[in-house]
């Protein structure tokens, strides 16, 4: 593919669609429809504003995957509604989103826009296999800060931030993380490791912030070269430290590994972007129709190119 290939985190902007779009927008069958039309319209945003060549859904086929979860079983605990024996856990999740996920889902596919996921895979995994194997420039739209280890500038992988509302989007490039952070985008996961994300369930070290996470990788090189410090009394490090570095080590070790993202996928989709024929075009209205999509179907329609 040329030109800029666009992955969308898109749990993550499906739930901000709801909540960024009132429950009273409904169906003509009095189902909501908020998040639908919420998600048309970013799209719509960002095909006008960044213009990809190409644009894949990247999917969640299991949010809480059972090898993370052995790993560190806090993982995602305070966002599981039920845990289902063998199978996927049940997310928490509102009530009016449940029933249109999966219109989302037949919506993007008649638009066309390639939808990817993986077994065993969370959708931040499947971002970061096909960022890594694209041979284009690559915009990643999430909220999520662990995708910000998959930055680069040399490839010119970048991510549009999110968390701030689709009126603020921020470009995080190399710079921004670092500058942010402390680290650069490669030693992002093992930072975050240290610091931990409550968001995730993962506690990080006691004592251990942003600022002394930081320091530690950038005097050591690494979590190996911290841990290694940690446990030779020659190395310059404050007692208080090495006890808490050298009592978390087997946390650590399994922590990394957890939010590091996109080790274990393999993924192919063709995400090219092109417009719906005629026949789909007829499909897509009906459908619009029936979910009363109104002028959100139409923006995502203009937005598409060619």
């Amino acid at each position: 593919m040329t030109g800029r290939l666009m992955l969308l985190d898109t749990a993550s902007l499906y739930f901000r669609a709801f909540h960024g779009v009132p429950e009273s927008v409904t169906a003509p069958d009095g189902m909501p429809v908020n998040a639908v039309r919420g998600l048309l319209d970013i799209i719509a945003r960002l095909l006008a504003e960044f213009r990809p060549t190409g644009l894949v859904a990247c999917w969640d086929q299991d949010w809480r995957p059972r090898w993370r979860v052995e790993l560190i079983p806090s993982y995602k605990e305070h966002r599981v509604a039920a845990h289902v024996p063998g199978g996927v856990d049940v997310e928490q999740m509102p009530d009016g989103l449940v029933p249109q996920v999966p219109v989302i889902r037949e919506l993007l596919t008649l638009l066309g826009i390639g939808i990817a996921e993986a077994e065993q895979a969370e959708a931040d995994d499947v971002i970061a296999a096909l960022a890594r194997g694209s041979g284009s420039p690559v915009d990643i739209v999430t909220s999520d800060r662990d995708l910000f280890q998959l930055v680069d500038d040399d490839r010119d992988v970048r991510v549009v931030y999110t968390a701030r509302g689709m009126s603020r989007l921020e470009l995080v490039t190399a710079d921004v993380v670092e500058a942010r952070y402390g680290v650069p985008p490669r030693l992002y996961a093992e930072f975050a490791a240290l610091r931990g994300d409550p968001s995730d369930g993962l506690p990080g070290v006691p004592g251990v912030g942003e600022k002394s996470a930081a320091a530690l990788l950038r005097e050591h090189g690494s979590l190996d070269g911290v841990l290694a410090a940690a446990r030779d009394p020659r190395a310059s490090m404050a007692p208080g430290v090495r006890a808490r570095l050298t009592a978390a080590e087997q946390y650590l070790r399994r922590a990394a590994p957890v939010i590091a993202v996109g080790e274990r996928v393999r993924v192919e989709v063709d995400g090219t972007l092109r417009r719906p024929d005629a026949e789909r075009l007829v499909s897509l209205r009906a459908f619009g129709e029936r979910y009363g999509l109104g002028g959100a179907l139409d923006r995502a329609l203009h937005a598409l190119p060619g």
